[in-house]
């Protein structure tokens, strides 16, 4: 029987395997599926919600098994979809910051009051920024929220948002242009971390391919941490970016697969209580509902 995997660069663990074959030795007949090829269906507007693209295509027949960030997930479940955690990465707080440009005016978080922020709406960012403004007490309606995907950088240059929340390597190009001044650090406010996550039938019905898949991504991570550079190529070979900069996103970044945490599962129902009361999702949800002791023995 095929298994469908979700990747996309974003998930660099997902991307590398994809490129390396060593799924293939498990499950011969797996089908990859970038994510970037799918229809993106109707999008809310980021005052208005979150996209829920991951999580729909897991349960539209779009495949079984998918590696993003923090959010998704949490969106899953907001739609009412029955999703399993299956491990997560260790804390990726060095990846991106809140920033502004060094000749900004602002000076503090209370001072993005009414101000334009750009970000990748539905990724860990939404998250982070959220996490950012309720420590001094804004909301979501108290920012203008700019979805700005790969345009973010530019338009952070041109000085059309007042703050960015950047990632490497997208970061790095900008700091090689101009100078700029971290407004709120991601160490110690969240830990941003890759994770897995499936259906609970695929994991019920499918144990010995999940199996595969997380000692694959065991495998594979180990080859990462091994040679930085050659998989920086694989990475710019697709957007034609810098190697450099790839390398260098890529060797602060934690690689390997781990259970899931109590720490990081109070930390999901904190964004998601966030969400839900900047109303981006239209339900509480319970984020432990989503978690399977029997799934962590997968992950040692």
């Amino acid at each position: 029987m095929s298994v469908r995997v979700g990747y996309f660069p974003s998930n660099n663990s997902l991307w590398v395997l994809r490129h390396r074959g060593i799924l293939e030795r498990a499950i011969p007949d797996v089908e990859w599926v970038d994510l970037r090829s799918l229809p993106s269906g109707a999008k809310p507007a980021p005052t208005e919600g979150l996209p829920s693209l991951h999580g729909d295509h897991l349960f539209d027949g779009g495949y079984d098994f998918i590696g993003t960030g923090s959010t998704p997930p949490v969106t899953a479940q907001g739609k009412g979809h029955d999703i399993v955690y299956v491990a997560i990465s260790g804390s990726r707080h060095e990846n991106g910051r809140l920033v502004v440009r060094d000749d900004s005016p602002i000076t503090s978080l209370e001072e993005l009051k009414g101000k334009k922020v750009a970000l990748g709406h539905g990724s860990w960012q939404t998250t982070l920024l959220l996490f950012a403004l309720d420590r001094v007490g804004l909301s979501w309606k108290d920012i203008e929220p700019v979805d700005a995907g790969v345009d973010a950088s530019e338009l952070f240059l041109g000085g059309e948002v007042d703050a960015w929340v950047g990632s490497y390597p997208a970061l790095s190009k900008v700091e090689e242009r101009t100078r700029v001044r971290e407004l709120v650090a991601t160490d110690g406010l969240f830990s941003h971390r890759s994770l897995w996550f499936t259906r609970r039938d695929f994991a019920e019905k499918q144990p010995e391919q999940l199996a595969a898949i997380v000692a694959a991504l065991q495998e594979s991570d180990a080859w990462i941490q091994e040679n930085h550079r050659a998989a920086a190529e694989l990475f710019a070979a697709d957007d034609g970016g810098d190697v450099d900069h790839w390398e260098n996103a890529l060797r602060k970044r934690p690689f390997g697969l781990h259970p899931v945490t109590e720490e990081f599962v109070a930390e999901q129902q904190r964004a998601a209580d966030l969400f839900h009361a900047n109303g981006l999702i239209d339900r509480r949800i319970t984020v432990a509902d989503a978690v399977d002791p029997e799934i962590a023995k997968l992950v040692k």
